[in-house]
């Protein structure tokens, strides 16, 4: 039986569909925070329990009977080390034979602000004695495809990474590497996995494939860490997000989001989506 936390969330769902191309469903869970938003789901045939990161006592009943779990590491930025320590934590006492947790790329030595919560579990996972796969996760492709519309209204694509090129992937091609870790007889224990794309760009490459798709001028305007955060919060982002998306700029800029090692197509067995493909289709979308 394999459990899938998050599954609710845009990368759950997408690992939950790749899992019933090989499994019936009643060998799936999908452990989620608000049973009800997983209606859809439970009509497979997928089991659904309650799995609440910040109520450790739903997880020992989530993870009952789990051969392997998916930590699909948690959106809550501040609180993610103690959440996923609790989930380690049932899955040592539920005897889980593997746990596999989605990280951050090159977290061990990221410059993103972002990569400290995920050090931080992944040294914890380590120290638990639970069998463990970690993938080093990039950049969605996604994330900087869904700012371009704003973008486009604006005139221009405002960032602060600089000439950092940028190895990501789409949310798909994540999905389909932790279900291949998932479903593997023989899963690569102890293993931290980079992930990436196969091709990389920078904001002002992105922007300029933009404006190719669209007709439209959108050049990139490389700000000051502090003047992109500004600019973030003037569009109505909560500060903690203006935050972390300016220091993830940053550490781009610093080679924080770039890997060419090609991990990630070699785990899925085909290349990777093309970004610029990802950015099409949420231009058309």
């Amino acid at each position: 039986m394999i459990v899938v936390t998050g599954a609710t969330g845009q990368l759950g769902r997408l690992v939950i569909e790749q899992l019933l191309e090989k499994l019936p469903a009643q060998q799936i869970v999908a452990a989620v925070r608000s049973p009800d938003k997983a209606a859809d789901l439970k009509a497979l045939g997928v089991q659904v329990r309650q799995a609440d990161y910040n109520q450790p006592a739903t997880l020992d009943s989530a993870l009952q009977g789990a051969e392997k779990v998916l930590l699909v590491s948690s959106s809550e930025v501040g609180k993610r080390l103690p959440q996923h320590q609790a989930v380690i934590d049932a899955a040592q006492r539920a005897g889980t034979a593997l746990l596999v947790y989605t990280s951050l790329l090159h977290a061990d030595r990221s410059p993103l602000a972002l990569g400290e919560e995920h050090a931080g579990t992944e040294r914890y996972l380590q120290a638990s004695g639970v069998p463990f796969v970690v993938l080093r996760n990039g950049w969605y492709t996604e994330n900087y495809a869904a700012g371009i519309p704003t973008a486009l209204q604006l005139g221009s694509l405002y960032g602060a990474a600089g000439e950092g090129r940028i190895s990501s992937a789409s949310r798909a091609d994540y999905a389909a590497a932790a279900a291949a870790v998932l479903l593997t007889a023989q899963p690569p224990i102890g293993e931290h996995i980079e992930l990436g794309g196969d091709t990389s760009y920078t904001l002002a490459e992105f922007a300029a494939e933009a404006a190719r798709l669209t007709g439209q001028p959108l050049p990139y305007v490389d700000l000051p860490q502090a003047d992109y955060q500004a600019a973030l919060l003037k569009a109505g982002l909560p500060a903690i997000y203006a935050e972390l998306l300016a220091d993830s700029d940053v550490g781009a800029a610093q080679g924080g989001l770039f890997d060419d090692s090609r991990a990630l197509s070699r785990l899925i067995g085909r290349p990777t989506t093309p970004w610029q493909q990802t950015l099409a289709s949420a231009l058309q979308g």
